[in-house]
C-alpha cells in the first residue's frame, strides 16, 4: 500500500509538472490569427494602392503611370524574394547580432501548423506581415527619386535594396540583433521602415542629380488625398498589427495612432497656413502621413498625450524640413520622401524614448518615468540606421548606375516617363 501510495503522489506530480509546461508552449490563437491576416491586408493596401495614389498624385501629368510602376513592381519583387530568402535574413537565427542565418530558405522546415515563436499566429502569417512593411519601405524610398529614374534600373535596386539594407536592419531591431540586444524600442518601423526608407531616397536623389524642372506640378490631388485615406486607413494594421495579438496593447496602439496623425495634420495645416498665407490640402495630406510616421515607433508605448506631443512636433518640425531645409541644401527630393519620413521617423524615434509609459506596455520605459538612458539608445539606433542605410545606399545606386546607368535621357525626361519607359498614358483625352 505505502507503495501505490508513493506512486499515486508522483504521479499527480508528474501530471501538475507537465500540465505546466504544456502551458507554456505557445498554441494557436485564432482570434489573434484572424486579426494578423486582416493586419497584413491592411498594410498591403498601404503599398498597392495607397501610397501609389499618394505619390502618383503628386507628379507629373507625364510621369503619373510610372511613379505608380515604381510602387507596384516593388511590391511585387520583395513578395517574391521575402519568401525565397529576404525573410530569413531578416527573422532567421542570430548570427553575431548582424544578420539571420537561412534556416527559412524557401519557407524550408515550414508547414501550416508551424508557430512563430512566442506569438499565438502562424510563422506564415507572420512572414507575409513582415512582408508588407518590407515591400512599402523600398517603395516609400522612390518618392525622392521619381520623374528622372529608369524604370529597368529599378528593377536591379529594389532586391539589391532589400537584400543588403532592409534585411539587415528588420534583423538588428525586430530579429534579435545587435539593437535589439541593446534595447532600442520600435514598436512598428520608425527606424527600420520610416528612416531607413528616407535616407535612402535622400541617398538616391544625390547620387542622380535634379530633374529639369523640379517644381511641384501634381496632376491630381484629388488622387493624393485619396492615397492618404488610405494610408491612414491602413495604418491601423502597420501600428496595432505589430503587437502580433488582438490585446489591449493593439487597441492603444489603434488610438493613439489617430490620435497623433490627426493632430500632425491640423499643426501643418496651421503651420502652413501663418508660413504661406494659405491651407492647402495637400499640407493636411502631407501631415497626417508626418504624424503617421512620428507614431509609428512609439505607438505600443505611449499614452494618448504623448501621441498628441508627438503629433504636433510631426506636423511642424517637417514643414521646414520640406519647404526650408531642401532648398537651403539644393538636393532634389522629389516628393520629400527624406523630408517627411526621415525626419519624422528620426522624431518619433527619439520621442518614443522620451514617452514610452510602462502603463501601456511593461516593455518601454522612457525618460518621463524615470529612464532617461532609453534616449540615448534611441538615439544610437536611429544614428546608426541613418549612417548604414545612407552608406550603402550610395553604393547600391552607384553600383547600378554603372552597370546600366541610373537616369533616363534628356530627351526621354522631357517627353514623361509614362510614355518614355512604358509606352503608355495615364490620360488619353
Amino acid at each position: 500500500m505505502r507503495l501505490q501510495s508513493i506512486f499515486r503522489k508522483f504521479g499527480i506530480w508528474f501530471l501538475l509538472l507537465s500540465g505546466s509546461a504544456f502551458a507554456d508552449t505557445p498554441k494557436l490563437n485564432h482570434g489573434d490569427t484572424a486579426w494578423m491576416l486582416a493586419a497584413s491586408s491592411l498594410v498591403m493596401l498601404m503599398t498597392i494602392p495607397g501610397l501609389a495614389f499618394f505619390y502618383g498624385g503628386m507628379s507629373k501629368k507625364k510621369d503619373v503611370l510610372n511613379t505608380i510602376a515604381l510602387s507596384f513592381v516593388a511590391y511585387c519583387i520583395t513578395s517574391v524574394i521575402w519568401v525565397i530568402y529576404a525573410y530569413s535574413l531578416a527573422f532567421g537565427t542570430d548570427v553575431h547580432g548582424i544578420i539571420g542565418n537561412l534556416q527559412y530558405l524557401m519557407m524550408g522546415g515550414l508547414n501550416s501548423n508551424s508557430l512563430h515563436p512566442s506569438t499565438t499566429v502562424p510563422e506564415y502569417i507572420y512572414c507575409g506581415f513582415q512582408l508588407t512593411f518590407a515591400a512599402i519601405t523600398v517603395a516609400l524610398a522612390s518618392g525622392s527619386i521619381i520623374e528622372r529614374l529608369k524604370f529597368s534600373a529599378w528593377l536591379l535596386i529594389v532586391p539589391l535594396w532589400i537584400t543588403l539594407i532592409y534585411a539587415p536592419i528588420a534583423h538588428w531591431v525586430w530579429g534579435g540583433g545587435w539593437l535589439s540586444q541593446l534595447g532600442a524600442l520600435d514598436f512598428a518601423g520608425g527606424t527600420v521602415v520610416h528612416i531607413n526608407a528616407g535616407v535612402a531616397g535622400l541617398a538616391g536623389a544625390l547620387i542622380l542629380g535634379k530633374r529639369k524642372n523640379t517644381q511641384l506640378i501634381p496632376n491630381n490631388t484629388v488622387l493624393t488625398i485619396l492615397g492618404a485615406g488610405l494610408l491612414w486607413f491602413g495604418w491601423f494594421g502597420f501600428n496595432a498589427g505589430s503587437e502580433v495579438a488582438a490585446d489591449g496593447i493593439a487597441s492603444s496602439a489603434w488610438l493613439v495612432t489617430n490620435t497623433a496623425t490627426a493632430m500632425a495634420s491640423i499643426a501643418w495645416m496651421i503651420t502652413e497656413w501663418l508660413h504661406v498665407g494659405k491651407p492647402t490640402n495637400l499640407g493636411m495630406a502631407s501631415g497626417a502621413i508626418a504624424g503617421l510616421v512620428a507614431i509609428t515607433p512609439a505607438s505600443g508605448y505611449v499614452d494618448v498625450w504623448g501621441a498628441i506631443i508627438i503629433g504636433i512636433v510631426a506636423g511642424v518640425v517637417p514643414v521646414f524640413a520640406v519647404s526650408w531645409l531642401k532648398p537651403k541644401l539644393g538636393y532634389d527630393d522629389a516628393l520629400d520622401a527624406f523630408g517627411v519620413h526621415g525626419v519624422a521617423g528620426f522624431l518619433g524615434a527619439i520621442l518614443t524614448g522620451v514617452f514610452a509609459n510602462p502603463a501601456i506596455n511593461p516593455a518601454g520605459k522612457g525618460l518621463l518615468y524615470g529612464n532617461p538612458h532609453q534616449v540615448i539608445i534611441q538615439f544610437i539606433a536611429a544614428c546608426s540606421t541613418m549612417a548604414y542605410s545612407f552608406i550603402m545606399s550610395l553604393i547600391i545606386f552607384k553600383i547600378v548606375d554603372i552597370i546600366i546607368g541610373l537616369r533616363v535621357k534628356p530627351e526621354e525626361e522631357i517627353e514623361g516617363l509614362d510614355n518614355s519607359q512604358h509606352g503608355e498614358s495615364a490620360y488619353n483625352f
